[in-house]
Order: C-alpha cells, then structure tokens, then sequence
C-alpha cells in the first residue's frame, strides 16, 4: 500500500523518528497485517520518501507498507487514521499491484516519481510590496549561492536552479485580533525541484536575504501542499499516486468491505493554508 498522510498543526514539530514510531504502533493498533523483513532484527516493512523537515507542516507525506494479505484500501485508510493522533491525518491508500507499472521489487521506485514540491510560506512582518520586489530580484539572478552545513560538512550551492516558480501575494484575511489586524503580512508560493544536495525552502528564504536583504521579523510558517511528477513546461505538480490507482483495486471479499467512520479532528485545519496557524 502506498499512503499519503498530512502532518498539521502541533504535530508539524515532530521529528521523522517519532512520526515513524508513531506509525508503527498505529499499524499495530489497526490490526494491518504488516510484512516484516527477515535476519535476526526484523522490523515492519514501512518506508518513507521524501519526508518534510521538522517544524515544517506537510499536505503530501508518503510511506508505503508491505502487507501480508490483502486489505481494501478504505478500512487500511479509515483504520490507520482513527488510530493515529490528530494532526496525523491518512489523507488517502493506494494499493500497488505486482507486475504493474514500477512494482515494488523495484526498491525505491516510487521516490523517483517525487520530482518537486509546491510550498507556501507565510511571512508575518512583511510588507506584500517587499516580497514581491525579493521575488523578483530572485527570479532575474542567474546564480544565487547558499552555504548550509550538510552530513558532508558546509556545502555552498546554487538554489536558483531549482525554483521553477516562485510567486508572491498579501496574505489572506484571517481571525487574528483586532490589534494585530493590519500587521503586514505576505505569502510566497513556490514549487522546488528535487535536487542534490536537496533545496529546501529555508535555503530559498537565505538566498532572498541575500539578493533582496528580505529578512522576515519571526519565524516563517511553511507548509509543503503537494509533491510529485513535475511538467516541465507549466510547473505544475501531477499526483504521484495516479499511476497506481489506474492499475485497479484489489480483488477478493475483502475489496467489499467499507471504511470505517472517520474521527473528529476538533481544532484542526480545515485547508492547506490554514496548516501554518497556530491552534
């Protein structure tokens, strides 16, 4: 099975180890018939690709799970999510077929089909006018060089490269109180190819200091809202699931069951933009 979970809210602070650990008592909890692999430590075949960042709040996570048995995908999904905590939300369960398109013996096959992100930033404290005049230095420079410390010591590397869109708007009207009502505000939204060393939005937000001196006044809220195939020619983002889904879903008296009711997510976001405010 291939899943597409959201990190929200509180649980965008969360490490990757603890939202592995969490998945994994949740797949016990749910009674999923989880494979394990073989030697003297087995542990459940569940792998992630291309997982956000900690403090980064995500609409399009993905892990897949090798299972046992066949399950319908709607209990997989309504029973792994009722046995997560809120703000880790199962979003949507595909089922992967062997022998169709790139079958699971092709170890990480499904990583390849994550090209780019489309992110959204909130900026608090900055003026729309003043991002849109950073975006647009950013744009018209041909080399911008970060320099961040990686696994392999301080690298310094191109991020204009990778920025296939980068665009820039006043924030949206929200409840903030009265007093804090006409605080500028902007929004960048931005769709990132996946490259190595990896860009990740921080390093964009160092190359608009640097180019545009843009330095937000407090911490940027940054939600990743997709991530999959990448068109080159307009910069939008395909479903990295479709492929899977038109293989068909699985056979047998299982596919007749029906998921079960979904569970209250009180306080919860109810969309994408509405990840990065605080409960």
């Amino acid at each position: 099975m291939r899943v597409r979970y959201a990190k929200r809210g509180r649980l965008r602070f969360t490490s990757h180890r603890d939202i592995s650990r969490a998945v994994e008592r949740a797949v016990r909890r749910a009674g999923i018939p989880v494979a394990f692999s073989a030697g003297f430590s087995p542990h459940p075949k569940i792998s992630y690709a291309g997982a956000a960042a900690t403090g980064v709040a995500s609409e399009a996570e993905y892990l897949e799970i090798g299972l046992t048995e066949t399950r319908d995908p709607a209990r997989v999904r309504a029973d792994l999510d009722a046995a997560l905590p809120p703000g880790l939300d199962i979003v949507d369960v595909v089922p992967v077929r062997a022998g169709g398109g790139d079958a699971p013996a092709r170890p990480g096959a499904f990583a390849d089909r994550l090209e780019a992100s489309r992110w959204r930033i909130r900026l608090d404290g900055v003026p729309p006018g003043d991002a849109a005049a950073a975006v647009a230095a950013f744009l018209d420079a041909d080399l911008i060089e970060v320099e961040r410390l990686t696994k392999k010591g301080r690298r310094r590397f191109d991020v204009r490269a990778a920025v296939r869109v980068l665009e820039a708007e006043a924030c949206e009207p929200d409840r903030r109180a009265a007093e804090a009502a006409d605080a500028p505000c902007a929004i960048l939204r931005m769709v990132v190819r996946h490259s190595t060393p990896a860009v990740r939005p921080d390093d964009i937000l160092t190359g608009l200091r640097q180019i545009a001196d843009l330095a937000p006044p407090s911490p940027p809220q940054v939600t990743r809202l997709a991530q999959g195939p990448l068109d080159a020619a307009t910069g939008g983002l395909a479903d990295p699931l479709d492929p899977d889904r038109e293989i068909g879903p699985p056979s047998g008296d299982d596919a007749a069951a029906t998921g079960g009711p979904q569970r209250p997510r009180p306080g919860e976001p109810a969309s994408a933009d509405a990840v990065g405010a605080r409960p």
